[in-house]
């Protein structure tokens, strides 16, 4: 007997049954896509409260510049645009202006030093913003300390240097910044980051108070970076390796929930345009970053290549969520932090 006289002898209808399997697998799909869309759904989880983002004020209050056409050989001190104020970027100056106005979290870089000793500094060379020449890490910090760090800033193509004979003296070294902040949420970039580092790194770091210690970040080379994290679990880290491993397997897999190892104990940064397409985002993503150790902070845009290290623009302060329960990386914190502050009704820190 054919399955058709199968079906003709026991009174089933195969158009029928066809139809009812099709019901029944859309009625699935439809349960699937309600589970997966009530399970990422942020507006459940509502925002993180009445308290504004946090603000990481990036090299505490910093000179800005043009960024048109950027490359890793742009001096930016040559290129100084009007800001407001007169600090230069990783001094203990800035970093205290930057807290008074708002700021959270301050970030600054460390170079190693020929006398084993950290120096605040961003710029790999000298040459751009002090009469300095050479490696900034081929030095002590005593020669370091020694130089006029704001001996290269100029609007004008050199017509004029507002900054120079004023910073003489003005590059501190990390313990410095430590004794100056003791009870500040810092975070430290770890330029070059070799192993080498990470050793001299985790010795200062381990001689610290541990409530000290359970303040601090760090990013930055992953070599050094990854010796802190194996040894220091108490600290958050990430790497740019790391976090790009973070964020992709995050949108392949987030939609169940699951948060990856990569994006565990670190320090989560999402360019604006990005943050949008995430699982859950705003505030389930951040709990579930920060039910993992993590915490979260909004960049400036991706634009397929690289993104912005600073949200800066108060104008674009509608893009960060009301109620986000994370932070806002920024160069502006002397404008962020205010225009965070009155949004949410604050007056006072």
């Amino acid at each position: 007997m054919t399955p058709r006289q199968s079906d003709a002898a026991s009174g089933a209808d195969p158009k029928h049954r066809r139809f009812s399997r099709r019901r029944v697998a859309l009625a699935v799909l439809a349960v699937g896509i309600a589970t997966i869309y009530i399970g990422n759904a942020s507006w459940i989880v509502g925002p993180g409260g009445d308290e504004p983002p946090a603000v990481l004020a990036h090299r505490g209050l910093a000179q800005v510049y043009d960024r048109t056409n950027l490359t890793n050989e742009t001096c930016t001190a040559e290129r100084l645009l009007p800001t407001g104020h007169e600090y230069l970027e990783n001094t203990i100056p800035s970093m205290q202006a930057a807290f008074y106005l708002g700021a959270d979290i301050v970030e600054f870089d460390i170079h190693p030093t020929t006398d084993g000793r950290f120096a605040v500094f961003h710029d790999w060379t000298l040459d751009c913003r002090t009469e300095g020449s050479g490696r900034t890490r081929d030095h002590t910090l005593a020669e370091l300390q020694a130089l006029d760090i704001g001996y290269g800033y100029t609007a004008n193509e050199g017509e004029t240097y507002p900054f120079r004979g004023r910073g003489v003296g003005g590059m501190p070294s990390l313990a410095d910044v430590l004794e100056a902040f003791p009870d500040r949420d810092l975070l430290i970039d770890v330029k070059g980051g070799t192993p080498d580092e990470g050793a001299m790194l985790l010795d200062r770091l381990r001689a610290m108070p541990s409530a000290q210690r359970q303040r601090l970040m760090v990013y930055g080379g992953p070599a050094a970076v990854s010796m802190v994290r194996d040894s220091l679990p108490e600290i958050q880290t990430i790497w740019a390796g790391r976090l790009k491993t973070c964020l992709t397997r995050y949108a392949a897999l987030g939609w169940s929930g699951h948060v990856p190892v990569a994006c565990e104990r670190s320090l989560v940064t999402v360019p604006a345009n990005v943050g949008p397409w995430l699982w859950g985002w705003p505030h389930r993503f951040v709990q579930r970053m920060e039910a993992a150790g993590s915490r979260v902070f909004i960049l400036g845009d991706w634009n397929g290549e690289s993104y912005s290290t600073a949200f800066d623009d108060p104008a674009r302060l509608g893009e960060v969520p009301e109620g986000f329960g994370g932070g806002v990386w920024t160069d502006r914190a002397d404008r962020i932090a205010p225009a965070l502050r009155s949004r949410s009704g604050e007056t006072e820190r």
